[in-house]
């Protein structure tokens, strides 16, 4: 007779039943396992995808650092370059007057006696010494005449009629204008061919109340 036959039936029915619990815990903790391995899958990717969006946005971040810094760099060069370029202005401007008396001296020392040609001579001498300075720190000077009215670098003080020369052309120039390394740093003021009134205007148009 077997081991079943000699057990009283209750016996074998709760055994029965504590066999099947076990399988059944061991079926749950399987399956918790299995939930639990896949939440970490998708826990994973999910870190996964917040790292990359995160190492995006830093890389974004330091191009746009990267960046500013060039701007910023191109800007103090330029900055440096400018204060070399045009650091003498002011004292350039200083200069101009002292060779416009040197010019205008020049001018009026027209009479024939030693002391007058003497006078002159020195002037002369000291002109040309401060040309060669003034072209030494590109300082150059704009003497228009016969040339087409530029408005960028010639200022009208008046305009005449002429038959000589085409209108808008600079006949005279009162007072000499300067660059100083291709910027304007004092217009030339010049008299300028007036158009005949039953002509149209070529070039710029002059406001002569200006």
């Amino acid at each position: 007779m077997s081991t079943e036959q000699d057990l009283p039936e209750s016996e074998f029915e709760a055994e029965t039943e504590s066999t099947n619990a076990t399988a059944e815990q061991m079926d749950d903790v399987e399956n918790a396992e299995v939930e639990e391995t896949v939440i970490s899958i998708e826990d994973l990717q999910k870190q996964l995808e917040e790292a990359k969006q995160k190492s995006q946005e830093n890389w974004d971040k330091a191009l746009r650092i990267q960046a500013e810094m060039e701007n910023l760099k191109r800007r103090t060069q330029k900055d440096l370059e400018n204060a070399h370029k045009f650091g003498l202005e002011k004292i350039a401007k200083e200069l101009l007057n002292v060779i416009d008396s040197l010019e205008l001296g020049i001018q009026a020392a027209a009479g024939d006696s030693p002391e007058v040609a003497k006078l002159r001579e020195g002037s002369d001498l000291t002109l040309k010494q401060f040309q060669t300075v003034l072209k030494k720190f590109n300082i150059e000077a704009l003497d228009p005449t016969g040339e087409p009215f530029n408005p960028e670098h010639h200022q009208a003080m008046s305009m005449q009629p002429s038959n000589e020369q085409a209108p808008n052309t600079v006949l005279n120039v009162f007072q000499k204008g300067y660059l100083l390394n291709g910027r304007l740093i004092r217009p030339a003021m010049v008299v300028v061919a007036k158009a005949d009134q039953d002509k149209p205007e070529d070039g710029p148009i002059i406001d002569e109340k200006a």
